[in-house]
């Protein structure tokens, strides 16, 4: 109305039209950044389903609200896992975003990961930014380049990553193999509610015991970063570098398959500095099936673990712990599924053929997150 009379002053309008006229500039306007903030929302792809039609927008949805822009030592977009409580950027949870924002806006999920490796620290540790933290997450970086530069075509950001990424891989190797085996240890907290929250899995019965572990969810998980380095390096055309890492990669890969590999649960566990089995039958068991070279009899005696209801087969798959183990709840890490998990395994499952199952899965899994 101020605005209203003010105009009327000033062209001799009357009070009425010049607050009409303010009222539809404003909704222009207004219309205008209503259309900006919900662009990304509209180029959502449409589904014939209707339910999963609105649950990918939800998802876009949820993905939007988490994406930032740039602040204090951050200077790209970037994207955290929730504003309430974990507000921080974080390693592999961006690298999930990042995958998701590729079929979107792989420039945007570039930033997501650029973002990331502009706050590695010098002796090449990424960890969690903006809370100062002593603990890293699972190596799944060059996973999330390389996905990206499928997605964008952009070489250049290949150059920019490939040494950020090998000193990462370094300080893993460098600093989290105790033992010296060749194989890596989630850091151990003294918080018995997160004994582990470098792993992701932060209360899972694995780390009850409070000691360190040749883990098998950390050790697949670098050697299939190496794989991505390896990749990256060769794109690039820097053929020792590649060949380096390849050969990194297969030999932590075969040491999974060689030692944490329990020929008589035909499981994979984490094993102590003692060489004791963890025996804790947790869903990164199931991660292997990430690995070329896993052998196919593997193959089979876990899709039968990951099928049977007495393990993995419960209503809503794949528990964090197998129905079977004594400690299994509700509770996150101690039995409840958590999807990015499902997502691995499912890709597990596609890598050895098995596509049968892991669609599936993908659709069990996609039916309970709707419900």
């Amino acid at each position: 109305a101020q605005d209203g009379h003010r105009f009327s002053l000033a062209y001799g309008a009357s009070v009425e039209e010049a607050t009409r006229r303010a009222r539809e500039g404003l909704q222009q306007s207004l219309g205008k950044i209503v259309a900006a903030r919900m662009a990304l929302c509209r180029e959502v792809p449409a589904l014939e389903d209707p339910d999963r039609h609105r649950l990918l927008q939800k998802a876009v949805s949820i993905m939007k609200v988490n994406t930032l822009s740039p602040e204090g030592a951050i200077t790209r977009h970037w994207s955290t896992p929730d504003r309430v409580p974990h507000k921080h950027l974080w390693l592999w949870d961006s690298v999930f975003h990042s995958l998701a924002m590729d079929r979107l806006r792989p420039a945007l999920a570039w930033e997501f990961l650029a973002a990331m490796l502009d706050v590695q620290r010098p002796d090449g540790m990424n960890t969690v930014a903006g809370q100062g933290s002593p603990i890293t997450q699972p190596p799944i970086l060059a996973w999330g380049v390389w996905e990206n530069y499928r997605a964008l075509g952009e070489a250049e950001h290949l150059r920019e990553a490939l040494p950020r990424l090998e000193a990462y891989l370094r300080w893993d190797v460098e600093n989290r193999d105790t033992n010296g085996n060749g194989l890596l240890e989630w850091h151990i907290e003294a918080n018995e509610r997160s004994r582990s929250g470098e792993s992701g899995l932060d209360n899972s019965p694995r780390f009850d015991a409070a000691t360190l572990l040749d883990a098998v969810d950390f050790s697949v998980f670098a050697a299939r970063d190496m794989g991505y380095v390896a990749r990256i390096a060769r794109e690039l055309g820097e053929t020792e570098r590649a060949n380096e890492w390849e050969e990194r990669s297969r030999a932590l890969s075969a040491r999974v398959h060689e030692y944490l590999w329990h020929e008589e649960d035909g499981f994979y566990y984490d094993r102590g500095m003692d060489g004791e089995w963890s025996r804790v039958r947790a869903v990164t068991g199931l991660l292997p099936l990430l690995l070329d070279d896993i052998p196919a009899e593997r193959v089979d005696v876990l899709v039968d673990t990951l099928l049977d209801p007495a393990h993995f087969g419960t209503a809503f798959p794949v528990p964090s712990v197998a129905a079977s183990h004594p400690e299994f709840s509700t509770d996150m890490w101690r039995g409840a599924t958590w999807l990015n998990l499902n997502y691995l395994v499912f890709l597990g499952l596609q890598a050895q053929g098995r596509d049968a199952e892991a669609s599936r899965l993908a659709e069990a899994s996609l039916a309970f997150v709707d419900k």
